[in-house]
């Protein structure tokens, strides 16, 4: 998993969409990143602020820097950019973008699903770059590690689609969960939903507020049943935090030898026993233990009586399930160590 860090050549950094959520917590990664430097931010909709004023946590590091507009020239050879834009901006941008730079990370979802009729349905745009889309790497290492290295164009997973997968594939592909439908209950903190100005995201309305969105057809569906090979059903909530997701999934045992909590316990262990940041464990996950971090805790429990396979997973939805994710992907692809300015530990209490 790891590459060869004799020598870390520094590798020019542009964030496009730099002010957002992910842009803020790509910057705090990078910061602590060896081999990242970051050359431009660009954020057309704070172009001339301070990114102290907007973000004060970024005072020591970028404290006399401003977001600039998006202009595609002044990302001209980067070594990387990233892009935190909404999806049909992104899917606009790569395809010229990737003839200037050398690695474009991109956090929408534009080129996660590799059946473009799906685009239509259920994010409302036709996606009309099919080179781009069959060039795009889905970015998670954990299932995704040979086709990365070395990718030009990578895929950040969604950050429901991480918990889900990470928590109910292994048992999918081990042919112990049945496919016919898994279902994903979900919760997520409100930082999920990005920076934006929303009635439904303020205060007054989060705080001791505890709502499900999203019903029967979430944009996330079909990019979790590609990616976890099973039909999902999935439940997406909203909770009154900040920061973190919380995974339950359900589905029934596919024959007698999935019928054990030892049995679903040691498919994940296997699975994960060589991974930097997954850790499969008995107790209960919670996401203030992931907090800050690139951890995932995952567990699992077989229950006889209702004859149900349960596994639970914990993230952070900024870290492994965005931007820390996408800095793991990108570490892959130039062939550094995977866990180069990531955090294996929360921050807790």
């Amino acid at each position: 998993m790891g590459g060869n860090n004799l020598s870390l050549a520094p590798t020019s950094v542009g964030v496009v969409g730099a002010s957002g959520f992910t842009g803020a917590e790509l910057l705090r990664v990078i910061d602590r990143h060896p081999a990242l430097a970051v050359e431009t931010l660009q954020a057309a909709s704070q172009a001339g602020e301070r990114v102290a004023d907007l973000y004060p946590s970024m005072a020591a590091a970028h404290g006399a820097a401003c977001f600039a507009e998006f202009d595609i020239d002044q990302l001209d050879g980067l070594d990387v950019v990233f892009l935190g834009l909404p999806h049909e901006a992104s899917m606009e941008i790569v395809p010229e973008l990737s003839n200037r730079v050398g690695h474009i990370v991109d956090l929408s979802a534009a080129f996660r699903l590799t059946d473009a009729s799906q685009y239509p349905i259920y994010y409302g745009f036709d996606h009309d770059q099919p080179e781009a889309l069959a060039k795009a790497v889905y970015g998670l290492p954990e299932f995704h590690r040979d086709e990365l290295l070395g990718a030009s164009l990578i895929a950040t997973p969604g950050c429901y689609v991480t918990a889900a997968i990470l928590a109910v594939r292994p048992l999918v592909d081990a042919g112990l969960m049945s496919s016919d439908t898994v279902i994903v209950d979900a919760a997520s903190g409100v930082t999920g939903a990005g920076r934006k100005e929303d009635l439904a995201y303020a205060f007054t309305t989060v705080d001791e507020n505890f709502t499900a969105y999203g019903l029967l057809r979430h944009r996330h569906t079909p990019e979790m049943e590609q990616e976890i090979g099973a039909r999902v059903l999935f439940t997406p909530h909203l909770v009154p935090m900040n920061r973190g997701i919380l995974a339950t999934c359900y589905s029934t045992p596919a024959h007698d030898g999935a019928r054990s909590q030892e049995a679903v316990l040691e498919t994940l262990q296997a699975q994960y026993a060589d991974e930097p940041f997954v850790k499969v464990i008995e107790g209960i996950p919670g996401t203030k233990a992931t907090l800050g971090s690139n951890l995932v805790l995952v567990t699992g429990r077989y229950d006889e009586r209702t004859d149900t396979i349960i596994t639970i997973s914990a993230l952070d939805n900024l870290a492994k399930g965005a931007s820390g994710g996408a800095i793991q992907a990108l570490n892959v692809a130039l062939g550094i160590d995977e866990t180069l300015g990531l955090d294996r530990i929360g921050v807790a209490p």
